[in-house]
């Protein structure tokens, strides 16, 4: 019996649509089309499909009616008007992280250092309610793009917790690196938040779910977090930082460090960092402390492979690995970057889900556990450290 083919399409034409199609390429377990893209950005959208061979589509909505699953890579502010019509039409969405969050009042000269964090907290959470509400009423999924749930490392770490039955005591993880790709990124109307939320939603999202994981393996449900404790500071907006060039400072509103304590329902803890101020490259590692074992998983950089270049001309054309500040002298070249971070692996079990019905891993309710845990600690940090709970929505 023949394969059904997927149909597939791409809302969005930026950074993020780009690495969503090299994943869709090597996704090998279902047959795949991805039949075009839509975009608000018309001259990037001619140059993303002009170079794949796939169709422009004029709306979102005709894109939305010949496809099967909907990929947003859009900005966080869009995330759930977007969803919200594609799963009306009974279809699976494919939503890249953030999922979804406070993004100000609608002005254009909206100030993310003045609102207060309660307000946040609120639209955030209605805004969760809502895509959520979405979801119960359609035939369609909400897909969690996180990469970080399915990087072989944590998939691995996942099996050596549900086949030793481990209690996960402590959990420490950080990203940080020296910027975002991301044009959007800086003013808080369109990203809902700075570092906490567009690098500290990774290791964040591994933590809760390697609890979710470590929950319904022992006793049949998942471990949510409960409370959280955190401080954010802005310190490349800081009138006696010296910039040499080497950091992105051109943030206006939000923060580039963040720092937070979690305790879950069980009493079990994580700590989390995310900045903005790191060189050399990306620091993405999460570090399990259970009462049986200890895991490090080290998703960038890592040793597969270390290369000594005693001159930078040499590799002028050569990938070496993500934010690197220069590929001289010995770098941690990742001889396949995609496959660490977990890109293909997400894809290939969004795809499996949606030809099968399966479950996926990285679902709605992860997603859910991981804004209100960052808006909640927007009001921590707003009330300088104070543990403030967090609003599951279950």
């Amino acid at each position: 019996m023949e394969q059904e083919v997927i149909k597939a399409g791409i809302i969005g034409s930026g950074f993020a649509a780009r690495f969503h199609y090299e994943a869709l390429r090597r996704v090998f377990s279902t047959k795949i089309e991805i039949i075009g893209a839509y975009s608000k950005s018309p001259e990037e959208l001619i140059d993303f499909t002009k170079e794949r061979g796939i169709r422009i589509f004029d709306s979102m909505e005709q894109l939305i009616n010949e496809c099967d699953v909907l990929h947003v890579c859009t900005p966080p502010v869009t995330h759930e008007p977007i969803a919200i019509a594609v799963l009306k039409q009974n279809k699976d969405v494919i939503i890249e992280k953030p999922f979804t969050g406070y993004f100000g009042d609608g002005s254009k000269d909206f100030n993310g250092d003045e609102f207060p964090r309660e307000i946040g907290l609120k639209h955030a959470v209605e805004s969760i309610q809502r895509m959520l509400k979405a979801e119960k009423e359609s035939k369609g999924s909400i897909m969690y793009a996180e990469n970080w749930v399915y990087a072989p490392a944590i998939q691995k770490e996942r099996e050596v917790i549900e086949k030793t039955g481990a209690q996960i005591l402590w959990i420490q993880a950080q990203q940080s690196h020296s910027g975002s790709h991301s044009r959007d990124y800086g003013k808080w109307r369109l990203a809902g938040g700075g570092s906490l939320m567009g690098k500290g939603a990774h290791p964040l999202s591994a933590a809760i779910y390697l609890k979710h994981a470590e929950g319904i393996a022992r006793n049949g449900s998942p471990i949510h977090p409960k409370t959280i404790s955190a401080r954010v500071h802005s310190i490349t907006r800081l009138p006696n930082f010296q910039n040499h060039g080497h950091l992105k400072d051109s943030y206006t509103d939000i923060e580039d460090y963040a720092t937070t304590h979690i305790v879950f329902e069980d009493g079990t803890i994580a700590d989390i960092t995310a900045s903005e101020l790191l060189l050399g490259g990306v620091k993405n590692y999460i570090e399990i402390h259970a009462n049986n074992h200890r895991t490090v998983c080290n998703i960038t950089p890592n040793n597969a492979m270390q290369t000594y270049n005693p001159v930078e001309e040499n590799f002028k054309d050569i990938y070496v690995v993500e934010k690197t500040g220069t590929k001289q002298g010995w770098s941690n070249m990742s001889p396949d970057e995609a496959w660490f971070n977990g890109y293909q692996h997400e894809m290939d079990a969004f795809y499996k889900s949606a030809a099968s019905g399966s479950p996926i891993e990285s679902n709605s309710s992860l997603a859910s556990d991981v804004i209100a845990t960052i808006y909640a600690a927007y009001v921590s940090a707003e009330r300088k450290g104070a543990e403030t709970n967090i609003i599951i929505l279950k």
